[in-house]
C-alpha cells in the first residue's frame, strides 16, 4: 500500500492569517482509500524551501500532494518548486492558456499578461484541468512518485481532488483497500487510567487503537484497514465492543457526538427541565446549557459551595426546573466548586486542576457536565 505526504503552501498559513483546512480534507479522503499518511508539512512562499520539502517527501512517499501557490503572482512559486524538485524545466502549454482565457472570459474580462504564468507547468507533466478556477493543476510522474499540485482555494481543491486526482491514484497505485475510523469519546477517567484498561488493544496492528486527550474528554480512535467497508465495520465493531465492556459508562458517545448534546439528551429522556448557574466562567456554561444564569462574584472573591447551592436552589425555583447544575471557577486556586440538584437530591463537589490555567474553565464545565450525565443515567 502506498504512502502519501501532504504539503500546504502559503505564508499566510504560517502567519496564522488563515486556517489550513485542506490538509485535514485530503488526509481524510486518502485514508478512506487505504493510503498511509505519515507526515504533513506547511511551507511559506519560498521556492527553495518548497522544492526541498517536495524532494524530501518524494524520497519517503510514493504520493505527494501540494496545495496552494498556483496563482498568477510572483509569490505563487509552486510550479517552479515542483519542477526544481523533480529536476525538470517549466514549459508553456498552449492548451492550458486556452483554458485560462476561457474561464476568465466567463466573467466578461480578458486575462492579464501575468496570468500566463499559470500556463507554465513542469515539462512532461500530466496537465489537470481546473473547471472551477483559473489555476491549472498538474501531476509530475516518476517511476516511483506521483506529485500532484492542487489549488489552495478549498472548493477548487476538493472538486479537482475528487474529479481527477483520486481516479488517477486509484488506477496508478491499484488502490483496492479502505481505511475506516471510529472515534469513541470518554469522560470521567484520565488518559493514563484509560490506557491501563486497554493497553493491550493499543498494541494491535489492524485495527489500530490510539488515545488523544482533550480538556476533560479523552478520545479513543479505532482505525481498520480492509478490502471493503463491511469488513472494516466488522473489525471496528469487535474492538469497540471490548472497549465498551472495559470502560462502561466512561464512554459517552462516538464520532460526531458531543458531551453537552449527550447530557441534554439524557436529561430530556428523564423528563427533567434543566437550569444552569455559573460564576467566573464568562458564559461558558451558558453556551452548553441554554437556560443558565450568572451569579455575581462576592466582594471577597470567594463563592462557597453553600452560596453556590443557594443560588442553584433559587434559579431552580425561578425556572420551575427539575434539575440544576452550578459551576463556580477560581482561577487563582486552580479549582472549581460544583453543585447539582436533581429530583434525587442535592450534592456539592470541589475539584482541583493541575493543567494550564487557560484550560481550567473548559475542564471544569466538562467535568460538571459528565457528573450530570452520570446522575441522569442512574437507575431510580
Amino acid at each position: 500500500m502506498p504512502s502519501a505526504e501532504i504539503i500546504t503552501i502559503g505564508t499566510e498559513i504560517l502567519l496564522g492569517e488563515i486556517v489550513d483546512t485542506n490538509t485535514r480534507y485530503i488526509a481524510r479522503t486518502l485514508r478512506g482509500m487505504g493510503v498511509n499518511i505519515y507526515r504533513t508539512t506547511t511551507i511559506g512562499d519560498n521556492t527553495e524551501r518548497i522544492a526541498e520539502a517536495i524532494h524530501n517527501s518524494m524520497q519517503r512517499a510514493e504520493i505527494v500532494i501540494t496545495t496552494g501557490g498556483l496563482g498568477p503572482t510572483v509569490d505563487d512559486p509552486t510550479r517552479e518548486a515542483v519542477a526544481r524538485a523533480a529536476g525538470l524545466e517549466l514549459e508553456f502549454r498552449e492548451d492550458l492558456w486556452e483554458q485560462i482565457v476561457a474561464i476568465i472570459s466567463r466573467y466578461g474580462r480578458k486575462p492579464s499578461e501575468n496570468q500566463k504564468r499559470q500556463a507554465y507547468i513542469p515539462k512532461g507533466s500530466l496537465a489537470i484541468p481546473n473547471p472551477v478556477g483559473t489555476a491549472p493543476c498538474f501531476i509530475v510522474e516518476t517511476e516511483q512518485n506521483a506529485v500532484a499540485s492542487l489549488p489552495g482555494v478549498p472548493n477548487e481543491m476538493e472538486h479537482i481532488l475528487h474529479e481527477s486526482i483520486i481516479p488517477y491514484l486509484q488506477k496508478r497505485f491499484d488502490l483496492n483497500e479502505i481505511i475506516k475510523i471510529r472515534v469513541l469519546h470518554c469522560s470521567g477517567l484520565g488518559e493514563g487510567m484509560i490506557d491501563e484498561k486497554i493497553d493491550d488493544l493499543e498494541k494491535l496492528s489492524n485495527p489500530t487503537v490510539g488515545l488523544a486527550a482533550h480538556t476533560g474528554v479523552v478520545d479513543i480512535r479505532i482505525a481498520a484497514k480492509a478490502e471493503n467497508e463491511a469488513e472494516a465495520d466488522r473489525m471496528i465493531a469487535e474492538i469497540e465492543r471490548q472497549i465498551r465492556e472495559r470502560l462502561g459508562e466512561v464512554v459517552f458517545g462516538a464520532d460526531e457526538d458531543r458531551l453537552e448534546e449527550v447530557v441534554l439528551n439524557a436529561v430530556a429522556k428523564r423528563g427533567w427541565k434543566l437550569v444552569g448557574v455559573e460564576s467566573g466562567l464568562d458564559g461558558l456554561l451558558a453556551r452548553k446549557i441554554p437556560h443558565t444564569v450568572s451569579l455575581p462574584e462576592p466582594a471577597n472573591g470567594r463563592l462557597t459551595s453553600e452560596t453556590l447551592l443557594a443560588g442553584l436552589r433559587a434559579a431552580r425555583a425561578d425556572a420551575n426546573a427539575d434539575a440544576a447544575l452550578g459551576v463556580a471557577m477560581y482561577l487563582e486556586e486552580r479549582a472549581a466548586e460544583m453543585a447539582l440538584i436533581t429530583p434525587k437530591g442535592e450534592k456539592t463537589h470541589r475539584i482541583t486542576y493541575g493543567g494550564p490555567p487557560r484550560s481550567l474553565s473548559r475542564w471544569s464545565v466538562n467535568v460538571a457536565l459528565d457528573w450530570l450525565r452520570r446522575r441522569a443515567m442512574e437507575s431510580e
